[in-house]
């Protein structure tokens, strides 16, 4: 066991990351596309201001990885506001001997020297990790729904319809990027008062920004990661205020799948067909920009009735539970025996 620092690692041992996420991924995400080593260090690495990620490799020989074969583990832990993110991959072989707890115990312990009360991770359902989470006293929090749409079976006439469907006096608008600066304090308004008025419980283990300065750091952090950040803007015309937003992800280590960050919109401007016209008109451009890409995945809690409807018309299926489990510290620690 040993932290390990993606800066200062070797390719060789980059691409044994890779194939660790990649033999991962047949057992518990079989039909995931594979991850790519495109940008995988800057993906590793990159944090936004402020935050710190520590990073724990569990080898069978010590230099393992650098000479490309895949670690048995890894963990790393972002220690950001009041709570750890975390993450453990376990490659199918070691699992169940005592991997696993190991590298739990290297997150805890770092959080627990960090004076952080309480540990967070995004758990896939129908996986192993469930029950490894369970066994030391991690408790759902928040359940969403994962769905994706598959881009072949688009029926894109039906899709130019929704896509101009919004009601009189909004404007649609396309960004690669992010939107533009002048823009930025209406859009980051826009995410701030959906999420005062329609709390759904998350953990928000996932990125977001809600003020803008905070906007301008994750836009810088996302294209650093080599994440693609492409949004669509709705503008109340007369007013000037954003009505709605969406946004999507396109990330080279796994370049045919696009990533559904958040979608918002205000309620004052809700019933008029917002939410529904930003989404069709992100998947025609992303048509556009970004031909390689198949599919396009999405979380939605399921008391979000509206927008979990937006996306059933636009074709999304269903495809499993995504789970976000907490702990606390210090009953980790007891659990674990650390000393």
């Amino acid at each position: 066991m040993r932290e390990w620092d993606p800066l200062t690692a070797s390719a060789t041992e980059i691409a044994s990351i890779v194939a660790l996420l990649n033999e991962a991924m047949a057992i518990d995400l079989p039909d995931d596309p594979l991850w790519h080593d495109g940008s995988m260090r800057d993906y590793l690495a990159v944090t936004m201001p402020g935050e710190r990620k520590v990073m724990w490799l569990a080898e069978e020989t010590t230099g393992d990885a650098g000479r490309g074969i895949p670690p048995l583990g890894g963990a790393n832990v972002l220690l950001v506001g009041d709570i750890g993110v975390m993450e453990i991959v376990v490659h199918p072989k070691a699992r169940r001997l005592g991997v696993g707890r190991e590298l739990l115990s290297q997150v805890v312990k770092r959080a627990a020297d960090q004076g952080y009360t309480a540990l967070g991770v995004e758990v896939p359902g129908e996986t192993s990790a469930v029950e490894f989470y369970h066994r030391f006293g991690f408790t759902c929090a928040f359940t969403e729904v994962r769905s994706v749409l598959d881009l072949s079976s688009v029926d894109w006439f039906a899709l130019g319809e929704l896509a101009a469907g919004v009601g009189a006096g909004y404007k649609l608008d396309f960004y690669s990027g992010g939107p533009p600066l002048d823009m930025y304090a209406a859009y980051a308004a826009a995410k701030a008062e959906v999420r005062e008025s329609y709390d759904l419980g998350d953990l928000e283990l996932r990125p977001s920004s809600y003020e803008p300065q905070r906007l301008q750091a994750s836009i810088n952090t996302l294209a650093a990661r080599g994440l693609k950040l492409y949004v669509v803007v709705a503008v109340h015309e007369s007013s000037g205020e954003v009505a709605g937003l969406t946004e999507v992800v396109v990330p080279q280590q796994h370049p045919t799948r696009a990533d559904q960050y958040d979608t918002v919109v205000v309620p004052r401007h809700r019933g008029y067909g917002v939410g529904r016209a930003i989404k069709a008109r992100m998947l025609f451009e992303l048509r556009s920009a970004e031909p390689g890409i198949t599919q396009v995945q999405t979380w939605n809690a399921a008391i979000n009735e509206p927008l979990i409807r937006v996306n059933q018309e636009l074709g999304f299926v269903p495809d499993r539970q995504w789970l976000e489990y907490e702990a606390d510290v210090a009953d980790l620690v007891t659990r674990l025996g650390i000393s």
